[in-house]
């Protein structure tokens, strides 16, 4: 039931210097600009590639507010996707205990994944311009202690077809994962890991703040243009510490942390990269 992944949601104290570091960084431009009453915060919207960034500033008592203060920093608040048929979604995501919200065109849906609310947000389909040096997001992280029981969570919620999911691992970083992949010729999905060595960024982030949403992925391009921005600016970043760096040649992915977009990571991969772990690695275009 679902299509694309195509917003994430930040909670933030401050919509501006969080908007003014996705401008920086990634081109990102505000394209509106008003709230949401359900979660009693106002929004902030900006558009990167053909993605979008909700920032939500607490507009009064509410579970904004409530996870700012909980968490005492700018996150990733809730992830959001495109669906063909909303109102099938919905009545099936009812069907499987969540709860939900509607308000103008979007649909709200909160689950409880080990005793903590996991929040997504659906969108009807929608035709836009890219904006920026990013081409589209494809995909939010969701961090818990059993990432097959989640994923089956979110299988059961949003109709999902498991036999399109793929399973991953990762000794480096200390995980291993389910990508939940919406269509298996898209990359569009939730990836959900559960980390395997609690001294890892992993392994910290999960003890401190337990099943929660951690970070995004996104397709560009200019990732050459993005690394070498960042680095201008004292941002910090990461590159893929297995990919040989060669001369005159972009990297192929690289990490821009938290700080540098003011609340979230986001990885960037170059453009089909990123079916070298989602199934069909013999999708991945040579470079030139």
């Amino acid at each position: 039931m679902l299509m694309t992944i195509d917003r994430v949601q930040i909670a933030t104290q401050d919509a501006r210097g969080v908007a003014e570091a996705w401008r920086r960084r990634l081109g990102a431009e505000e394209v509106s600009s008003d709230s949401i009453k359900a979660l009693r915060a106002r929004k902030t919207t900006l558009r990167v590639g053909t993605g979008e960034v909700e920032l939500l500033e607490p507009d009064g008592a509410g579970i904004v507010e409530h996870e700012l203060t909980r968490r005492g920093r700018s996150h990733v608040f809730g992830a959001g996707a495109t669906s063909f048929n909303v109102s099938a979604l919905v009545k099936n995501a009812a069907r499987a205990g969540a709860q939900h919200i509607h308000e103008g065109d979007q649909d709200f849906i909160r689950i409880e994944i080990e005793g903590s609310p996991v929040h997504f947000v659906i969108s009807p389909p929608r035709d836009v311009k890219p904006i920026g040096k990013v081409d589209f997001l494809y995909e939010v992280t969701l961090l818990a202690a059993d990432q097959a029981a989640a994923a089956n969570d979110i299988a059961r919620v949003f109709g999902l077809n498991t036999e399109n999911f793929v399973t991953i691992t990762s000794e480096l970083f200390g995980y291993t994962g389910v990508l939940t992949l919406f269509s298996p010729d898209r990359l569009d999905r939730f990836e959900v890991i559960t980390p395997t060595d609690m001294t890892k960024t992993l392994g910290r982030y999960y003890k401190r703040e337990g099943a929660s949403f951690y970070m995004a992925y996104a397709e560009s391009r200019e990732i050459g243009n993005i690394q070498r921005a960042a680095k201008a600016d004292g941002a910090g970043l990461t590159l893929d510490p297995r990919e040989k760096q060669q001369e005159g040649r972009d990297p192929e992915q690289i990490w821009l942390h938290p700080g540098a977009l003011n609340g979230m990571m986001l990885e960037i991969s170059r453009p089909t990269l990123a079916w070298r772990w989602s199934g069909h690695p013999q999708r991945v275009e040579a470079l030139g």
